[in-house]
């Protein structure tokens, strides 16, 4: 589900990813593919101990949704910057130095003494799979110099991949429930170290410096634009979205987006190629992906919130429904290849997306009271289901819009786009559910009958961190009594997340199948775009 840079010009021959480099061997298969299974296990680990964050650092309001858009932010905005490095510098430092910053940003977030330093963490570790993501896939690419390696070693790198988010709910299940959250990190941490070792004493280097130079203006606009957008979204049902602070970021956020879109419009090697949304089924493409992984990654936050904070379910319960939205994409990997061989991808992207809408909207009908696990597993199942048909057929759409020798650069593109959306989820369903829960709460508090104090008490407590806080108070502490009215009320809230991620799939599903007709009816893509995008094994 990511992909690294692709050169700034059109013409097949400047990407980074096709340049001829060593052969391939063992040794930088091993090393690229743990690197890369290593930043999807940082990734999706945060997602089964939001349970244990709220028990231990008792964050507030939106605090709990900052944890994992920390890490999520480095790497949608930095993402192909480090790309360019590595073409620069040399993709074995990147690697080198990806797998170190993500160990670092690892055991600093388990020493976390409170969520400020976890937030560092979390993004200091966000950095090194920044790093990793295109940096792993990049090499492999470079060393294979026929499109049956390529082909092999793009489709082994995709299944690690998908191993690393289908392993991260186990890891951290197991180890949040026999120790904590921290042990969990320091796991991961040590992975990270054994990715140094692995990358320092196996892997081969490999460059492509030859017309690429980094686009300074184009990153430092993308990323304060990013981060003043997620900013806004993400605090305002804490702060009020009339808070002169959550005003400012959207304010923050429309200058230097314009000012980034300036900014590609006249670089020379620009980060994001702007000519490429002139094409009509391209911009659809683009937007499905953004709204599609949106959908996605809400659903898997708005569940992790259900059986964590809310439920109070261990970690090892937690981790089981992410195998289900996870599993698929690993399993299904040699079907979804022959089907992209012999489907047109937009209609495998417009039924992945009906499948995973249906399953939303089952998982909004379920009574926030069962905390039964098979009640979990045909909505969330078909989430996952729906989602390894998207997520390998989205790249495929977008590529099959425009013309060949653009091919790559379309792939790079898409996959920032995605990673954005990915980005979006937990900050637009977390903002979307606390602000129903807060609402339902406050109306519902004061015809509950509450004895004066309990009320009072439960009021302060809703004020400073929301109902989340109301719900994790301890029985007999004053404001316990309203723990009933907070579940309830953040039942409601999580139900209209996803509601609100089922209507997103659905509308992706109809602009795909509507608005992309018309694009080439060729559906092979060339190698070099394979080797651009994670979610599209060959």
């Amino acid at each position: 589900m990511k992909a690294p840079q692709e050169a700034a010009e059109p013409g097949p021959k400047t990407s980074a990813v096709a340049s001829r480099g060593p052969a391939l061997t063992l040794g930088t298969l091993v090393a690229a593919c743990f690197a890369v299974a290593l930043a999807q296990i940082g990734v999706a680990i945060p997602a089964t101990l939001n349970g244990l964050f709220q028990q231990d650092l008792r964050p507030i309001g939106s605090q709990l949704t900052w944890i994992s858009d920390a890490f999520l932010l480095p790497v949608a905005a930095l993402e192909l910057s480090f790309g360019v490095l590595g073409d620069l510098f040399g993709r074995k430092r990147l690697l080198l130095a990806g797998a170190v910053l993500l160990a670092v940003g690892e055991f600093v977030g388990a020493a976390s003494s409170g969520v400020y330093q976890l937030w560092v963490g979390q993004a200091v570790a966000g950095l090194g799979a920044a790093a990793l993501f295109p940096t792993s896939l990049a090499m492999l690419a470079a060393a294979t110099h026929t499109p049956r390696q390529r082909a092999r070693a793009i489709a082994l790198w995709a299944g690690f991949l998908s191993a690393g988010g289908f392993l991260a709910p186990v890891l951290g299940g197991v180890t949040g429930n026999y120790g904590s959250w921290r042990w969990s990190l320091v796991v991961v941490g040590i992975l990270g170290a054994v990715s140094v070792g692995l990358s320092l004493v196996l892997a081969g280097d490999s460059k492509a410096p030859e017309g690429r130079s980094l686009d300074w203006v184009g990153q430092a606009t993308l990323a304060v634009g990013l981060i003043a957008l997620l900013y806004a979204v993400i605090q305002g049902p804490t702060d009020g979205w009339s808070a002169p602070a959550v005003v400012a970021g959207f304010v923050v956020a429309a200058v230097f987006l314009a000012l980034f879109v300036l900014a590609e419009a006249r670089a020379a090697s620009p980060l994001l190629r702007l000519d490429l949304f002139r094409n009509r089924g391209f911009a659809m493409a683009s937007v499905v992906a953004v709204i599609g992984m949106f959908s996605f990654l809400g659903t898997a936050y708005a569940t992790s919130i259900r059986l964590g904070p809310i439920q109070h379910q261990s970690p090892l319960r937690t981790s089981v429904p992410f195998l289900l939205l996870q599993g698929p994409a690993f399993v299904l990997i040699p079907l979804t290849s022959r089907l992209l061989e012999r489907v047109n991808p937009r209609w495998l992207l417009g039924s992945g997306l009906v499948v995973m809408a249906g399953g939303q909207f089952l998982a909004a009908r379920m009574p926030i009271a069962d905390s039964t696990l098979t009640s979990l597993v045909v909505p969330i199942g078909l989430v996952g289901v729906g989602f390894a048909l998207a997520v390998a057929s989205i790249t495929a759409t977008a590529v099959n819009t425009v013309p060949i020798h653009y091919a790559g650069m379309a792939s790079a593109t898409t996959s920032l786009l995605r990673d954005f959306g990915f980005t979006l989820g937990p900050a637009v369903i977390g903002a979307v559910a606390l602000g129903r829960a807060a609402a339902r709460f406050g109306a519902a508090l004061p015809a509950a009958g509450l004895p004066a104090g309990q009320e009072g008490a439960a009021r302060a407590v809703s004020q400073a961190g929301g109902p989340l806080a109301v719900n994790g108070i301890e029985p007999g502490q004053p404001g316990s009594a309203a723990h009933q009215i907070a579940f309830d009320a953040l039942g409601h809230g999580y139900a209209l997340g996803y509601v609100v991620c089922g209507v997103a799939a659905l509308a992706a599903a109809v602009v795909t199948v509507a608005a992309l007709r018309g694009g080439r009816s060729d559906n092979t893509v060339r190698p070099e775009a394979l080797a651009e995008d994670v979610g599209l094994p060959a």
